[in-house]
Formats: structure tokens, C-alpha cells, sequence
């Protein structure tokens, strides 16, 4: 084995052919193949499938604390090969995937797809809960039902779709197709990451250490990905000296407030926090904490620190300090609190931080301007700005945030 970066490269033999396969040792998900065994396949190409199966399963490096491979054969009814827990390393999982049988029939994908959405991902069948759920569907030409409802179903119970189109349908059979564009129906975003089409069996072997890439890489599985689980978010707070100690104590307890909705850790929501005066100061960058109490105990920790306000300073220094090294796949939030009109110009900062992906919010307490919680807010302003009069009121802002977040975290387009 040859340490490669993040990944390894494994030499090995599989019926008289040697291969290098890379894989991930970081690599966690709950992974299911839907496999066609339909009568459209043939035997030939049905043994040819199994392989690249094998060399999949042999890629992945099958194991309880990596990614755990089940397997559905569908036809005119799905049926389950074996479920995740049925084989916890490769070696046993080849020999399954050997002992496949074909059962004919029908490709009846949106049926496959609407049970393994039902049963395949219970806990009952292994299913992690912390692992991402993925499912494969590998297509010999095209489905005989209909897979856009029982897809959109499964994208919205978190499972990651990828599909798997070998030899598609010609120009003179695509008039058979029951679904146009059945794929882009189907898939977990419609960008082209999440469907695979190889022109013909025989090169099936090709495709086996992109897809393993593809279905490892836990930050680009939008699918699992929710408005909770799926940002970086930098808290810019205003420590001057009208805030006083007691006031500055309410404000962080409020940032807490929002930091405990979310799902942290280093590969879900991520909290980082600035505090400014006339200058800034990076209490914490978002790969300091990766727990939710280690970062409430970070928050609590944060000294006042008394000063001037300096808000279009800040909000530079937060880009640069916090966003600057956010991840590319994550949603960039801002949450500005202040107390008071800055002395700087907060146009310039705002603008530029919006270009670069940053949605502002920004909370206002008592002596704050409200022109410039517009201007610092992301458009539109009613539903990223927020005044209150009273430090004490910021909490009940706390679920009207959380619903603003979220609701534009799911008003985004499949592409």
C-alpha cells in the first residue's frame, strides 16, 4: 500500500487481472447499489456488472468504522441481495456479490428507488444515522416505470441518488422511454456529479474510481446536506463600550442560542466568532471547535472587550480571518450584532462580502442605525435585518432566524 495525500492506492488480483484501485480511509457511508436484473441486461452483461461490483467493494475498503455496502436487484419487484450489516469487510463482500443470481423481469427502477427510500435505509437493516446515505442506481438502457416521484421522496428523506446509465437508449429507441430525461428526474443535483453515462459495458471498468471518489467525498453528498448541518458560520460582535459588561453577557448568550440549533462538527455546520471596537479580534476560526459544547464553552469563554465601532473594519477582517477559509461547498453566514452606528463606512465591506458568497444578517439593539442593518443585510433586507430595542428581547429572534435560514436553504435549486 502507498500513501498517496488523503487516499491509498491497492494493488490486487481479482480473476487473473491486477489492478491499482484508489480509495479513501476516510471514506463513511451507508451505501446502497440498486443493480439491474432485468431480462434486458443479459447474462453476459449481468456477470460484467457483478465485476465492476466487486471492484467497487474492493475499492471502498468495507469495514464498521468506513463505508458499509448493501445491494438490491431490481426487476419487476425490488428484492434485497444483502443489507449494510450482512458484510463488514470486502473479502466477504465479494464472495455476495459472486453468489448474485439474475432474477429477470421488468426495469422498474421507481419502484427499487421508493423501497430502498422505505426499508433498505432502516436501522434495523445497519444503517448508521451518522453515515450518509447513498444510493446507486446502475441502468441498462432505461427504466420501465416512472422514477421522479419516488426520487424526489428519497432526495428528501437525505439520501444522496447517483445514477450508473450504461448504453442508453439509441435514437431510435428513446421513443420507448417512458420518463424523458429520466436521470436529471432522478439525481441528487442536476450538475453532472451525480450521474455517470458509459457508452458501453466493456468500459464499466473504467468508471470505478471516480464514482468511489465521488460517493466518498462527504462535503459535495448535497442530498444529506440540510439547512442545519451544511454552513460555516462567523458571528461578528460588537464588544464596545456602550454594550457594557452585563449587555455584552446577553449577546453571547444569544449567539448560543442560535450555535445550539445546528449540527456541528468539522464535516457539518461549522462556528467561528469575531469580536470588534475601532479594532478586531478572531476569537475562534471555524476549525478550532468541533463539537457543539466545545464551542458554547467558546463562547462562554469570550472576554469583553470595550472600544469604539468600527462595523466595515470588522466585516473585512471577518472575511478575510473566518470566510476566506471557509469550505468551498458550504453556505457562507454572517451574523452581525450591534448596538450602535458605526463609525466607518459599512457599504463598501457589505458589498464586497455579499459578492464573495457571504449572506449577512444583521441584528440591531437599541441605538443602532437601521439604514445600515439594510445595507449590511443581504437582500432581501425584511428577512436578513432585525431591530430590537432591549438587549433582554434578542432572544426571540433566535426561531425567526433559524426559520429565515432555513427556508432559503430550501428554496435552492436542484442544480
Amino acid at each position: 500500500i502507498t500513501k498517496n495525500s488523503h487516499s491509498f492506492y491497492r494493488e490486487y488480483t481479482d480473476n487473473g487481472q491486477r489492478s491499482s484501485i484508489l480509495f479513501s480511509p476516510d471514506c463513511k457511508v451507508d451505501l446502497a447499489f440498486l443493480i439491474d436484473g432485468s431480462w434486458s441486461i443479459g447474462k453476459r452483461r449481468f456477470q460484467i456488472q457483478k465485476q465492476f461490483l466487486r471492484d467497487v467493494a474492493q475499492a471502498l475498503d468495507v469495514g464498521t468504522a468506513g463505508p458499509l455496502m448493501g445491494m438490491v436487484q431490481y426487476g419487476d419487484d425490488p428484492f434485497v441481495e444483502f443489507n449494510l450489516k450482512s458484510h463488514t469487510n470486502s473479502k466477504n463482500l465479494k464472495n455476495a456479490i459472486e453468489k448474485i443470481v439474475q432474477k429477470g423481469g421488468l426495469s422498474n427502477v421507481g419502484r427499487a428507488l421508493s423501497f430502498v427510500n422505505k426499508i433498505f435505509f432502516e436501522d434495523s437493516n445497519g444503517n448508521r444515522g451518522s453515515a450518509p446515505n447513498v444510493a446507486v442506481v446502475m441502468v441498462d438502457g432505461w427504466p420501465t416505470d416512472r422514477v421522479e416521484e419516488a426520487s424526489r421522496l428519497a432526495r428528501e428523506s437525505g439520501i444522496n441518488i447517483f445514477f450508473l446509465t450504461i448504453e442508453g437508449p439509441d435514437e431510435n429507441e428513446k421513443q420507448n422511454v417512458i420518463e424523458a430525461n429520466f436521470v436529471d428526474k432522478a439525481v441528487c443535483r442536476t450538475n453532472g456529479y451525480y450521474s455517470i453515462n458509459v457508452p458501453s459495458w466493456f468500459s464499466l471498468h473504467k468508471v470505478v474510481q471516480p464514482l468511489v471518489k465521488r460517493v466518498c467525498d462527504s462535503d459535495r453528498l448535497a442530498c444529506s446536506k440540510t439547512c442545519l448541518n451544511a454552513a460555516d458560520i462567523g458571528f461578528v460582535i460588537d464588544g464596545s463600550s456602550s454594550v457594557g459588561t452585563g449587555n455584552f453577557r446577553t449577546i453571547l448568550q444569544f449567539v448560543a442560542n442560535i450555535s445550539k440549533e445546528f449540527e456541528i462538527s468539522d464535516t457539518d455546520t461549522r462556528i467561528g466568532a469575531v469580536q470588534y471596537t475601532y479594532e478586531q479580534r478572531l476569537e475562534f476560526g471555524f476549525d478550532k471547535h468541533n463539537t457543539k459544547q466545545d464551542v458554547l464553552n467558546a463562547i462562554k469563554r469570550i472576554n469583553y472587550w470595550s472600544g469604539g465601532t468600527s462595523t466595515g473594519a470588522a466585516i473585512n477582517y471577518a472575511f478575510e480571518q473566518l470566510f476566506s477559509k471557509s469550505k468551498p461547498n458550504k453556505r457562507k453566514l454572517m451574523i452581525l450584532i450591534t448596538d450602535g452606528r458605526s463609525y466607518d463606512d459599512v457599504r463598501g465591506a457589505a458589498t464586497a462580502a455579499h459578492q464573495n458568497g457571504v449572506i449577512a444578517y444583521s441584528i440591531g439593539i437599541a441605538w443602532a442605525a437601521q439604514d445600515e442593518l439594510e445595507t449590511i443585510a443581504t437582500d432581501p433586507d425584511k428577512e436578513h435585518s432585525f431591530f430590537v430595542d432591549e438587549f433582554d428581547h434578542l432572544y426571540r429572534f433566535v426561531p425567526r432566524i433559524i426559520q429565515n435560514i432555513c427556508t432559503e436553504f430550501n428554496s435552492q435549486p436542484r442544480n
